[in-house]
């Protein structure tokens, strides 16, 4: 943002910082408004993250801003105009529909610049819900993680193409990078997930929910017919128990109990990518993005995804993995297989062209300070 002629102070607003990738995500803003000499503000309810956006350089406020409450909304947007005033904040980035209300309310009294980025398919099937979506199109530049979801805000919001930036997730190949996973690492993990030596392993990452594609990939492991397979769910239930049961009395159903893992949370994602022989993408429900695909591929590692959302835009088909229609654990199981009988020539050649095609933290970085940049001077499509 070396072009804009004041240091500009950019507030960013989520409802908390506890994790996930939008979390992630904004953090990863801070640090790069830091770098290009802006100030950096986030405001959430706190969590966690705080410290991590101070770590990157920034400031973080802590306002009751995860709440869906509308007399709550009005009264945030009023703590927000506050805040706008008093850090003279020239542009405001929305990253979740609630804040976004009250950010949006601040922008109009304070005349501050409003972005959002519109992260999800959000549900429409309660009355208004579309109206409370469509906050998070009213952006003067509206972020969409993918094609995918820029499509779905022209048609359910009438967004204009002018005003849509695509800009993929990125992933941080300095972390994700085969090279530096030592051993160690990867020892410590496979005791923990009690493999036995040299069984290959099929690993399905994301939490704990049934359309991430769980009883799916199941089902391909059973039609697999490789008792040497381990299948791994890495990932928390957040206190779905029930769900975890299901998943354990479907595997001992189809008499593969043995082969099936629930490991929980795993903290060291690198080294959980790199001990995978084949990464599972199943859902069910189309996703704006897949952030575990593009780890996944960072790390050089066959992934097998659903053709939906956006990990069609991700994984070229045949060339950098393989897509497979969603709900069909025969596909999934076809892939698999042929994934698992790729020799090491062919696994690394693919490996090389996914972790080559990776969309990476500092494109997505200095794609958002380019929008930034953009509405902060009211160029085309900035909306001002």
């Amino acid at each position: 943002m070396s072009d804009v002629p004041e240091s500009p102070v950019i507030l960013q607003v989520l409802p908390s910082l506890v994790t996930g990738g939008v979390e992630r995500g904004t953090i990863e803003i801070a640090q790069a408004i830091v770098q290009a000499d802006g100030t950096a503000l986030v405001a959430s309810a706190g969590g966690p993250l705080s410290a991590s956006v101070e770590r990157a350089g920034g400031r973080h406020f802590t306002l009751p801003l995860n709440t869906k409450n509308p007399v709550a909304i009005w009264r945030n947007a009023a703590r927000l105009e506050t805040l706008i005033r008093s850090q003279n904040v020239k542009l405001v980035h929305a990253r979740s529909r609630a804040p976004a209300w009250s950010a949006w309310l601040a922008c109009q009294r304070t005349g501050a610049h409003f972005v959002t980025t519109y992260h999800g398919t959000y549900s429409e099937d309660l009355p208004l819900k579309r109206r409370y979506n469509a906050v998070m199109a009213r952006g003067e530049i509206v972020i969409a993680a993918s094609r995918f979801i820029a499509d779905l805000m022209k048609a359910q919001h009438g967004v204009a193409e002018d005003r849509i930036r695509v800009i993929p997730r990125g992933v941080d190949t300095a972390i994700y990078d085969p090279a530096i996973i030592v051993p160690d690492r990867l020892f410590r993990m496979a005791r923990a997930w009690r493999l036995p030596d040299g069984a290959p392993t099929v690993v399905l990452p994301g939490r704990l929910t049934s359309w991430k594609g769980h009883a799916v990939l199941l089902e391909a492991m059973a039609r697999l017919q490789r008792p040497d397979v381990c299948c791994v769910f890495v990932g928390s239930d957040q206190g779905r128990t029930a769900y975890t049961k299901s998943l354990l009395a479907q595997a001992a159903t189809l008499g593969i109990a043995e082969q099936v893992r629930l490991v929980g949370h795993c903290d060291d994602m690198p080294a959980a990518m790199m001990l995978s022989d084949v990464v599972v993408h199943a859902s069910t429900k189309a996703e704006a993005f897949g952030r575990v695909v593009i780890e996944a591929q960072a790390m050089g590692r066959p992934v097998v995804a659903a053709d939906l959302g956006g990990p069609v835009e991700t994984v070229e088909h045949e060339v950098t993995g393989w897509r497979v229609p969603p709900g069909n654990p025969e596909a999934l199981a076809g892939a698999i297989a042929h994934a698992l009988s790729l020799d090491a020539d062919a696994r690394l050649a693919l490996g090389e062209r996914a972790r080559a095609s990776v969309p990476t933290v500092r494109s997505m970085q200095d794609a958002t300070l380019d929008v930034y940049e953009a509405v902060l001077r009211g160029g085309p499509g900035a909306g001002r």
